[in-house]
């Protein structure tokens, strides 16, 4: 999780389990290689103050070297510390280039809708957003531990967009702020909410709306959530700490009266033991 990046608990990817301890060794240098294509790619796409036509160009580079790598060429000189890794991890683990180049696609798009000012219509192309931004993360991990069967990667796709969509709905304010605009128009017309200007609408239709996306995420968390037991080892845990993490925000979105539009939700120490008990009963 685009998991992953802003000590955001699902951004695209400060979660992303980055060679942590609980990663076994051999997989860490492809785990960290990944990281650094993705977390590059969405530093071109939202840092600094390029423009947007700036940022696509910098990005169709970026693409231009990926496939050189996946053909056996080399890149170009402008990111060796990405593309020499990367070339590594992809020969070792055969890792999949199509998830690598939906990631680049979903940092594409985002230039583009803050360029246009342009939100989501509905809830189905915000899933194919979270399909190109959120869900390859998971499938690669998935990739490098050998599990390759249609539900588990179904319900790595179902925790992948979920954290993603929390993401979106703890940084409601954030967003709007950056321009981006991530409340699907169809939803925020069915609860009374301007799409164009959401926070300008009367605060109890703003938390109506909220409280229905939150319970959205919710769902599909919990309909991915048995995927802790069919990834092997510490990795297991690693993925409890991620979906457990990813409903105590909502827990926490709800105690704010679902209003991210003025207020973040943060995790404290309490917080920590809630999470790590909650492990322990999975």
């Amino acid at each position: 999780m685009t998991a992953l990046h802003r000590a955001r608990p699902v951004d695209h990817y400060e979660n992303f389990p980055v060679a942590s301890w609980l990663c076994p060794p051999r997989l860490r240098p492809a785990v960290a290689a990944i990281y650094w294509f993705a977390r590059t790619a969405d530093d071109l796409a939202d840092e600094g103050d390029a423009s947007p036509q700036n940022r696509l160009d910098e990005l169709a580079a970026y693409r231009a070297d990926l496939h050189a790598i996946a053909a056996g060429r080399p890149p170009s000189d402008r990111w060796p510390a990405v593309f020499g890794p990367l070339a590594r991890a992809l020969a070792e683990w055969q890792l999949p280039v199509s998830a690598l180049l939906d990631l680049l696609s979903a940092f594409e798009q985002d230039v583009v809708k803050t360029r246009d000012g342009a939100g989501y219509a509905d809830r189905a192309e915000l899933l194919d957003y979270c399909r190109r931004s959120a869900n390859p993360v998971g499938r690669l991990m998935l990739h490098l531990y050998g599990v390759s069967d249609a539900t588990s990667l179904a319900r790595s796709d179902a925790v992948c967009t979920a954290l993603q969509l929390i993401n979106f709905w703890q940084d409601v304010g954030q967003d709007l702020a950056r321009g981006r605009r991530y409340l699907p128009d169809a939803d925020c017309l069915e609860h009374g909410v301007d799409p164009i200007a959401p926070a300008a609408s009367p605060a109890a239709q703003r938390a109506a709306l909220l409280e229905a996306e939150c319970a959205w995420a919710r769902g599909l968390m919990l309909e991915g959530a048995p995927l802790v037991h069919r990834v092997p080892g510490r990795a297991g845990w690693e993925l409890r700490a991620v979906v457990q993490g990813g409903l105590r925000i909502l827990d926490r979105i709800e105690a704010l009266g679902f209003d991210t539009f003025r207020h973040r939700p943060r995790l404290g120490p309490l917080d920590v033991l809630v999470i790590g008990a909650r492990m322990v009963r999975m």
